[in-house]
């Protein structure tokens, strides 16, 4: 009930017929809201399955036209940076989405690959996005990948943007939530033109995401553990003589393990200034500019909903919340798109074209 009143205050004055608002959070209206079935309400149950395996086949079956058009692009990202990109291009062309994925995800995530061709479906022409070391392209960069790499997305964004010639939209999961908030917000500085940009279940806090990893479910360090150290061999076997991880061998706790890859390959004085640098917390995202949407969920069992108060609140961002939905989760039933994949289509398609600012007529003074 008190979670309720907050969102109906805050929301009192701006409210809108799409169930969100200008600058403020609010719970989704009864009607739209997401309702998992019974069965679906846990929200661990929402994580896991977002990415569970027996659930790859029945997506990468919808997403075949997706990835018969795939064509895989290096994109130069400054200071000799590469990322990989697949972009799948209408043949008649389309406005132009990036799709980031999350922390140790990829561009084959399934989230990443069902809400992409339900995209391309509708006419847009898609960029799925690797960050440094995701995927298999660990070959490419020697540094290693770390949170605060945000120059080096900017660049790949506007890699896109020159080859697509036309304002981008972005759409990015957990850290590349994170990382997609963080670049609209620089937007001006980095030279951007974007349309809009949506988050589903972004980090806010790095700090409270490592706690709740820590304090909660202990299968979830697991997880991440396990396929963070699946990343770190294939780089330390592909740049052998840059890395030598042997001692770190079986180190599972998170937070020790990013204090010490912290400690040795960044510039980081400590772990605290690392995680400080890439929260959306506090100012930053009072520079934020490009309309934008963050998708989160009251009950994601890694990032804390409480984090959401802490936000800058700049007239451009909205806030929509649901009760249930997990981590990324948002699962009406095994198969098919999710609640929020659906939203974040409906989102696109009402939002009127534009031409690039490079394309348009310039104002007279």
């Amino acid at each position: 009930m008190h979670r309720r009143r907050v969102a109906q205050t805050e929301a009192r004055d701006a409210g809108t017929s799409d169930g969100t608002a200008p600058a403020q959070g609010e719970l989704c209206s009864p009607e739209e809201a997401f309702q998992p079935p019974w069965w679906l309400r846990n929200r661990h149950l929402q994580s896991m399955l977002a990415s569970v395996a027996l659930r790859r086949g029945p997506i990468v079956r919808r997403a075949r036209s997706l990835l018969e058009a795939q064509q895989e692009l290096l994109l130069e990202c400054g200071d000799g940076v590469r990322l990989q990109c697949w972009r799948s291009r209408r043949a008649a062309g389309g406005p132009p989405v990036v799709v980031l994925h999350g922390w140790e995800g990829s561009a084959e995530s399934l989230y990443v690959l069902s809400l992409s061709q339900q995209l391309y479906e509708r006419g847009f022409d898609v960029f799925r996005l690797n960050l440094r070391d995701h995927g298999e392209t660990h070959q490419l960069n020697a540094g290693l990948f770390h949170s605060c790499r945000l120059e080096e997305v900017c660049g790949a964004l506007q890699a896109v943007q020159q080859l697509a010639a036309a304002p981008l939209r972005l759409v990015g999961f957990s850290l590349g939530g994170n990382f997609l908030l963080r670049a609209a917000a620089q937007a001006r500085t980095a030279n951007l033109d974007l349309v809009q940009v949506v988050a589903v279940s972004p980090v806010l806090d790095p700090h409270e995401t490592l706690r709740a990893l820590e304090e909660g479910f202990a299968g979830y360090t697991l997880y991440f553990a396990r396929k963070w150290w699946r990343s770190l061999r294939k780089k330390e076997a592909l740049w052998p003589d840059e890395y030598d991880l042997g001692d770190l061998r079986g180190v599972n706790d998170l937070r020790r393990l990013t204090a010490e890859l912290i400690g040795r390959y960044t510039d980081f004085a400590t772990l605290d200034e690392y995680l400080h640098g890439y929260s959306i917390t506090g100012q930053r995202l009072a520079t934020l500019e490009t309309p934008a949407l963050i998708i989160t969920s009251l009950d994601d069992p890694i990032i804390p909903a409480q984090d959401l108060q802490r936000l800058a609140r700049p007239a451009s961002l909205r806030l929509l919340t649901t009760r249930r939905g997990g981590h990324c989760g948002f699962l009406e039933r095994l198969t098919g798109p999710t609640w929020a994949e659906q939203r974040i289509v409906a989102e696109f398609l009402r939002t009127p074209l534009r031409e690039s600012r490079d394309a348009r007529t310039p104002e007279v003074a």
